[in-house]
């Protein structure tokens, strides 16, 4: 299916970063998506391919390596009202563009000093119906802030506007947590793409074009033109062709080539460059990341000069990274001059080809592939839009009487990791929403663990004991039915207590949940004996105490259809229903439970998902949130009973 993509780059220092966004805008639009790329930094010669919408802001630049210091096309500083000019021109882009999938390279990781854009264009986003995909595109390696508070805030961005993070790398050589702090809360959201590079492979030649020395696209490599001319003096047995970047001014480059003795080829960056170096005997070069992808292609020896200036490291660890896999040699910028850079070239002289490797470098399609992967799991578009005006109004006016709604959130059958429950945790911790997750004792499997391990918003409640149908035919299905002995139904629910508390600890609440929300009064004065403090079913409870030692909250609002479709239930029902048990809580006479949402995350379809979507929206706009489960039960719960 044809989907409306839209990336986003602003590149400040040389064209990496627009290089490779043009990279995956060309791999969208060969695959038949329309695809519209907009830069914010400045014009360059990076080629458009043909079927891709290229858009340019008016162009922010940095001098050097201070990036919160943003100049115009003209070197001078941008005002206040240019960079609201930018904001404006962006989101008018945005809405006529109206993407399925939203990319924004680097951000939130970087350009933290253009925050104020990408915000708005993700707040614009959110509240666009379809809500488009929203992904971050980085690199392999970052820079983490020197801040604490400035990772804090990078991750709860992603927490609140990313569906996912496209890392463009290969873990196996540099994993994101090797330059920044990867947390619990972000390495569920990191999807791994290999290189992105979109050039042909090339087969090397017979190594006999002498020495390449490249610098990619910024200024900030005119020392290593200078140390190259230098060490080309020394090392006179071969010819060197020197490649310099549209970054270095015309008045340097002439200078460069006088400079230049007779076995040395001064010239601008060009396009068959992968060619060239596809054949040279050595790469002398930074290690930007387009460059690094370059020379892991062409299997050329390599000298890596990495640019560390301005406590840059970023290029210092991607090219250690492939000194240690044996793919290139490092020269620290602080040590290079014309003797050591003629020492390195003599010594990769002597050595063999580096040896074959494995690295991934289909990031472009592997991009695509996750993409797809990820936009089949967003929510379908409501039609026609929900109504909320009813809940709104009962929410208002419950606040007017000085009653304040509470909601909580509970999810059945859980019993392994699934992309269906990966779903469900992406979605509460997008709301900060607390969950319970109610898991069938007898049927768990080790990967519920591992899922739930580090999510601190959700509490597992005991799901009956095997989840299986009791109920004699013609009656309603239970798994602890009336007519079952008593004795047994008590073991097994002592028994599921026990069995989940050894697997999920004090994580676990001593709550029972019954399947299909049924259970004896029978059973009821048993439950406390058997180590449960707290029951919940289905409907406005009869009692907070269904019996001596237990407290009942039960869920309200269900959104599935179950005698029908099987998909989303009556939409204006749902909101009438919801928004009536928030007036009867806010009556003389409410008992004030909380309002429970009840939900089956293994069996929703787009349908259902979008309504919860859309509902937990519409409550963080009203600043009601699901609370902690584990409050709810807070006098009640105390340590899982041991087993």
């Amino acid at each position: 299916m044809t989907k409306r993509v839209l990336i986003l780059v602003t590149h400040l220092l040389g064209a990496g970063h627009l290089t490779r966004a043009t990279a995956l805008a060309r791999a969208f639009a060969q695959a038949g998506h329309s695809t519209t790329l907009v830069s914010g930094g400045m014009r360059t010669s990076v080629a458009m391919p043909d079927d891709v919408i290229f858009v340019q802001l008016p162009p922010v630049q940095t001098r050097g390596t201070n990036f919160s210091a943003l100049l115009d096309d003209g070197g001078r500083p941008v005002t206040p009202a240019f960079l609201a000019e930018r904001c404006d021109y962006l989101l008018e882009t945005v809405n006529r563009v109206r993407p399925d999938i939203l990319i924004t390279e680097l951000f939130p990781f970087g350009r933290r000093v253009l925050a104020d854009e990408f915000l708005a264009v993700l707040r614009e986003a959110h509240l666009m119906r379809p809500r488009p995909l929203v992904l971050s595109s980085i690199r392999d390696i970052l820079v983490a802030p020197t801040k604490p508070e400035r990772v804090t805030q990078a991750v709860s961005r992603i927490d609140e506007f990313y569906d996912a993070v496209l890392v463009h790398g290969d873990p196996a050589v540099a994993p994101l947590d090797m330059s920044w702090p990867v947390d619990d809360r972000l390495r569920p959201l990191l999807r791994y793409t290999g290189y992105v590079d979109e050039a042909a492979v090339t087969t090397p030649q017979a190594r006999r074009a002498g020495i390449i020395v490249s610098g990619g696209s910024s200024a900030a490599s005119l020392p290593l033109y200078r140390s190259a001319l230098a060490a080309a003096q020394i090392v006179t047995r071969t010819s060197w062709r020197v490649l310099v970047g549209r970054g270095i001014a015309d008045e340097d480059f002439r200078a460069l080539q006088r400079a230049a003795p007779g076995h040395v080829t001064v010239e601008r960056a060009r396009p068959d460059f992968r060619q060239l170096l596809a054949g040279a005997d050595v790469s002398i070069s930074q290690a930007g990341y387009n460059t690094s992808v370059d020379i892991l292609r062409s299997g050329v020896r390599a000298i890596l000069v990495p640019f560390e200036a301005g406590h840059e490291t970023e290029q210092r660890q991607r090219a250690e990274c492939l000194q240690q896999a044996g793919l290139a040699q490092v020269l620290p910028e602080d040590r290079l001059d014309a003797r050591s850079l003629a020492d390195a070239v003599t010594s990769q002289l002597e050595k063999q080809l580096p040896p074959s490797h494995s690295i991934a470098l289909d990031g472009a399609h592997e991009t695509l592939r996750i993409t797809a992967e990820l936009a089949l799991s967003r929510p379908a578009l409501l039609s026609p839009p929900i109504d909320w005006s009813p809940l709104d109004t009962a929410i208002d006016r419950s606040r007017d009487r000085c009653h304040e709604p509470v909601m909580w959130w509970r999810d059945d059958d859980a019993v392994r990791e699934t992309p269906q429950l990966d779903r469900l945790l992406q979605l509460a911790n997008r709301y900060k929403a607390g969950l319970a997750v109610a898991a069938v004792p007898r049927r768990v499997e080790p990967s519920l663990e591992r899922a739930l391990r580090d999510e601190e918003r959700v509490s597992i409640l005991v799901h009956g004991y095997t989840h299986a149908n009791h109920a004699p035919t013609g009656k309603k299905k239970a798994e602890f039915d009336a007519e079952r002995d008593l004795d047994a139904m008590e073991a097994e629910v002592r028994t599921g207590l026990r069995d989940l508390g050894r697997v999920f600890g004090d994580r676990l609440l001593r709550v029972l949940v019954p399947p299909w929300n049924r259970i004896p009064p029978a059973l009821l004065p048993r439950l406390a004996g058997a180590g449960y403090v707290g029951l919940s079913t289905f409907r406005d409870r009869p009692a907070p105490q269904p019996a001596p030692g237990l407290v009942q909250i039960n869920t309200h609002i269900d959104p599935i259809e179950w005698h029908g479709t099987r998909s989303l239930g009556n939409v204006p029902a749902l909101v009438a229903a919801l928004a009536g048990a928030i007036d009867r809580r806010a009556s003389p006479v409410g008992d004030g439970e909380p309002i429970g949402l009840l939900t089956h995350h293994l069996v929703h379809d787009e349908c259902i998902w979008a309504f919860c979507e859309e509902l937990l929206l519409f409550l963080a706009r009203k600043q009601l949130h699901f609370a902690p489960v584990r409050k709810l039960f807070c006098d009640k719960s105390g340590n899982v009973v041991e087993p």
